[in-house]
């Protein structure tokens, strides 16, 4: 049995063994290098005693994170795309090396909670493994590039576990919530900037090319967060700041020129009507942005909605009776038309694996592509898991910012569905990483109600209630 002091013996043993390594290496290497190993024992020092603070840390990195690129056959193996690596895949190896060597130490902390997503969660990953394997005995799978990705795609399952093992009373989700919140603000305020150039904005460090989509679906994201807050807070305060930020969010949604983003935000809109109370106050509000918004939006704005249908002849262009369709919305129609009708014939059980199909830029092909029906089959299971815990939170809670939360994670969960249909939306990591820390959120919810309850209870044989109780009743 591990007592109190081994738990502290073991926690001095660990800082200075991390401590004289750190010194060995930092007595050979660069300034740079030296300050990052300063800087990651450190993090994975204050993970160790404090896990929230490390959260937040992750929160920030997510958006706000810097990416380096990768070049060579790891490059190749994604057929064209470079593998890419961002602060926030180291931070994550060190919050996570420090949170398993925490669990190690304080058994009663659990590795991995059971929650509902477990077992869906684990049958895709599995399906993802066994298919890349399984692309690589069969020379489509480059070894790197195939790891490299598959083991990103756990990365969001990790920041899932971590967050539904620390989160533990409502304050935390407030608290988290409103952090994230404040990231988007900064992450608008970056897009800002970028305006004057006349070019498509990005979130922080997207390369030189940006990617308009990649901020435009975790906008609409955060956008739903905010709607399902706004509908039912009671609180004023909070409410002045939340419609602040839409106005932040509208502009830089409208700058990044995403017309995945901007067809999302119908799935989106619809969600909130039907879930919410306020149906009056919903339609009135769409009403008016139907009547209003062609006539106050930009032309910019206006001309790509129309670009659709109005880009000049090119070569690519797929063409319906007498309109033709613009070469990117093209090159995704047949995608699709090619994985369905041909590709996936030839490989359907397991697809190509991970990385074995050349870049489809739709999610639901893409995933038929690389992992098959069996694939597929997990994927879809494991979001029909996320929307129907989603659906109950939101349908059982009585708490005001709980039920907000939900309402606006179904709305956001609606809408990066059909985000999905023109975008890799869901192995984006500037979109998984905050959707994934919010499912742990929306998960946890009936748990941390039911353990107010049991705490606010007057009965004397209560019990603090675990995850198996709430989920597994």
């Amino acid at each position: 049995m591990i007592t109190a002091g081994n738990k502290n013996v073991m926690l001095i043993l660990w800082i200075v063994g991390l401590t004289l390594a750190g010194a060995l290496i930092i007595a050979k290497a660069t300034t740079f290098l030296a300050v990052t190993i300063i800087i990651s024992v450190l993090i994975g020092v204050l993970t160790f005693i404090n896990t929230e603070f490390a959260l937040y840390i992750l929160i920030a990195a997510m958006l706000l994170g810097p990416q380096f690129g990768m070049e060579g056959a790891a490059g190749e193996g994604v057929r064209g795309r470079g593998v890419t690596l961002r602060v926030d895949d180291f931070l994550l190896v060190i919050i996570g090396l420090s949170w398993f060597l925490k669990t190690a130490v304080q058994k009663e902390i659990g590795l991995f909670l059971r929650t509902p997503l477990n077992k869906p969660i684990a049958y895709y990953f599995l399906a993802c493994v066994f298919a890349t394997m399984f692309g690589y005995m069969m020379g489509r799978v480059k070894g790197t590039a195939g790891f490299f990705f598959v083991v990103k795609y756990f990365e969001y399952y990790v920041i899932y576990f971590m967050a539904v093992n620390h989160l533990k009373e409502e304050a935390q989700i407030r608290r988290f919530t409103y952090f994230m919140l404040i990231v988007c603000f900064l992450v608008c305020l970056f897009a800002f900037s970028q305006i004057p150039t006349g070019q498509r904005v990005s979130a922080p460090f997207e390369g030189k090319e940006g990617e308009p989509n990649t901020l435009g679906g975790y906008l609409v994201l955060m956008l739903s967060i905010i709607f399902g807050l706004l509908l039912t807070l009671k609180e004023r305060k909070p409410k002045k700041y939340l419609v602040i930020l839409v106005f932040f969010i509208v502009v830089a949604l409208a700058a990044t020129l995403s017309r995945s983003s901007w067809v999302s935000l119908g799935p989106m809109a619809l969600a909130l009507l039907y879930f919410s109370e306020k149906k009056k106050t919903i339609l009135t509000v769409l009403i008016l942005i139907l009547v209003a918004g062609p006539l106050i939006v930009p032309s910019t704005v206006r001309e790509r909605a129309l670009y659709t249908f109005t880009q000049g002849k090119e070569q690519g262009q797929l063409q319906v009776g007498n309109t033709r369709i613009d070469t990117s919305t093209s090159a995704r129609l047949m995608s699709w038309k090619v994985i369905l009708t041909r590709d996936f014939i030839q490989q359907p059980l397991l697809g190509y694996g991970v990385t074995g199909y050349p870049f489809v830029d739709a999610q639901y092909p893409r995933v038929l592509a690389e992992t098959g029906l069996i694939g597929l089959f997990f994927f879809f299971m494991l979001l029909y898991t996320i929307y129907r815990n989603a659906q109950m939170t939101f349908l059982q809670t009585k708490n005001d910012f709980f039920r907000g939360l939900s309402l606006g994670y179904l709305a956001g969960f609606f809408a990066m569905l059909a985000h999905g249909i023109g975008a890799n939306t869901f192995i984006i990591v500037r979109i998984m990483e905050p959707f994934w820390f919010l499912t742990a959120m929306i998960i946890m919810i009936p748990v941390i109600e039911k353990q107010q309850h049991a705490e606010t209870s007057a009965k004397a044989d209560f019990q603090i209630a675990t995850p198996d109780r709430v989920w597994h009743k």
